[in-house]
């Protein structure tokens, strides 16, 4: 029990990778080794069993013979048959179990093996003890010359065989041992070997800088290590496209809020030298509108920030109703619709639509197209947001009758702070934004022709399985 628990320690403790291989390795030949080492011995008893058994039987037989012969000195002659020695001596008895000849210990057996004896005229084997001592007895049925029944037996010291059996299992276990050793200093080897291309990587993850994300290159590396090697690769690519993106979005946030601030302090210092009372006024008027324009960009920059992929874990999702959101949203920007003279209408011909999302980026996100389509298209315009479905999706598209976006631009729009001919007053996220929150619901989003004219922004969000 304390043998198991010392096991399961050593597996369950932090070791290095070299150390578990080798233990992993060894302990099975270790296994191997000894179960062929106590196979190796019960094969040599057995064998030498079989030899002492037959030079018994035959022993036995030429005692039964020589006592079948008339005239015959058995106290002469069995000896030098039987070879008698302090591990191989003989008896005869007759049928009250009295020694007529040979060692006066090996009297007869046993009843369990009397029967199996009288009924078989060949050899019968048994163990015995004498003295305290293991021996192999042969006993065989016969009778003397004058027809007197008798029982011979020839019985050899075990002692001799577990003797010579020992000898043989530690000439056999020396070699054994050699061998072992020399498999665990080729296993030690193998493994430092193997591990090589880990000692090269960890040297290459130690002498490069925090700001070096280039690709690792390992020469001659196995194929798991080449596959590790390629996961690295992916995750530092896709960190140095994270941090480059980052970069981006702070150098042109920093240059978009330069313009307005420069702006508003441009105007409060106008606005500090007036001295009417109107031109005070106009220029308030004009300080405020650059601190709308202002806001309404940080707060753009704030919900980019927050459907970046990065900042997936802070904002978490729930369960939503899709076309409530739709509906709720339609009717709050209608009287906003209706001071741009713009006929904001919503068609969801999907009574509930539940999935798996956060519903204030999706609110941003629809927040951000219907006010993209109030801006840019003509008065008098239209605007219908319409929630349909297929067997996998929910499909939204947002579509007006304005003049709509070439081709050749509509892939810039997605572009972070692109303007198409700096028309309207927009800060260029709106659509960037709405590009980050579909994405980041694993979604699609594409711009599409409205016939006879206009555009139709087409979102496709897929309807997730609700958490149990």
């Amino acid at each position: 029990m304390k043998s198991n628990k010392l096991f399961l320690l050593m597996l369950t403790t932090k070791t290095s990778l070299r150390q578990q291989l080798l233990l992993w390795l060894l302990l099975p030949q270790l296994v191997y080794c000894l179960a062929g080492a106590v196979l190796f011995f019960s094969v040599t008893l057995f064998y030498a069993n079989r030899v002492i058994d037959s030079r018994l039987a035959e022993t036995a037989e030429a005692l039964s013979e020589l006592s079948q012969t008339q005239g015959t000195d058995l106290d002469a002659l069995a000896p030098i048959v039987v070879q008698e020695t302090a591990f191989r001596f003989y008896s005869i008895s007759n049928k009250n179990g009295d020694v007529l000849h040979g060692n006066l210990s090996l009297k007869a057996p046993t009843d369990e093996y009397v029967q199996e004896i009288y009924s078989s005229s060949a050899p019968s084997f048994f163990d015995t003890t004498i003295n305290n001592e293991a021996f192999r007895v042969a006993a065989i049925n016969t009778q003397f010359a004058n027809k007197e029944p008798v029982l011979i037996q020839v019985a050899f010291n075990l002692n001799l065989r577990n003797l010579y059996a020992r000898q043989i299992l530690i000439s056999t276990a020396l070699p054994l041992a050699l061998l072992i050793i020399v498999t665990c200093f080729l296993v030690w080897w193998g493994i430092g070997r193997g591990l090589r291309p880990l000692a090269q990587l960890q040297s290459l993850m130690e002498h490069r800088k925090a700001q070096d994300l280039s690709p690792l290159s390992l020469q001659d590396a196995p194929q798991e290590l080449q596959g590790l090697s390629s996961a690295l690769n992916h995750l530092l690519s896709g960190t140095e496209e994270s941090i480059n993106r980052q970069r981006r979005f702070i150098a042109d946030a920093a240059h978009q809020l330069r313009t307005p601030l420069a702006g508003l302090k441009s105007q409060t210092e106008l606005a500090m030298r007036e001295s009417s009372p109107e031109g005070l006024r106009e220029r308030l008027n004009m300080v405020h509108t650059s601190a709308t324009r202002s806001i309404h960009l940080v707060n753009q920059l704030l919900t980019l920030a927050r459907s970046e992929p990065g900042s997936q874990t802070g904002i978490p999702k729930v369960q939503m109703d899709l076309a409530k959101i739709i509906r709720d949203l339609t009717a709050e920007l209608v009287p906003r619709a209706l001071a741009a003279r713009i006929d904001l209408g919503c068609d969801c011909f999907v009574p509930t639509a539940n999935m798996h999302g956060n519903s204030a980026l999706l609110r941003e996100m629809f927040i951000n197209l219907v006010e993209n389509a109030i801006k840019y298209i003509p008065r008098d315009g239209s605007i219908t947001v319409r929630l349909t479905e297929d067997a996998h999706n929910y499909i939204v598209d947002v579509e007006d009758n304005g003049l709509g976006i070439p081709d050749a631009d509509k892939a810039r729009v997605f572009e972070r702070f692109y303007r198409r001919e700096q028309t309207g007053n927009g800060c260029g996220l709106g659509m960037s934004i709405v590009k980050e929150i579909v994405e980041r619901h694993a979604g699609t989003v594409e711009l599409l022709d409205a016939q006879p004219h206009g555009l139709i922004v087409h979102v496709v969000l897929p309807k997730t399985d609700l958490p149990a």
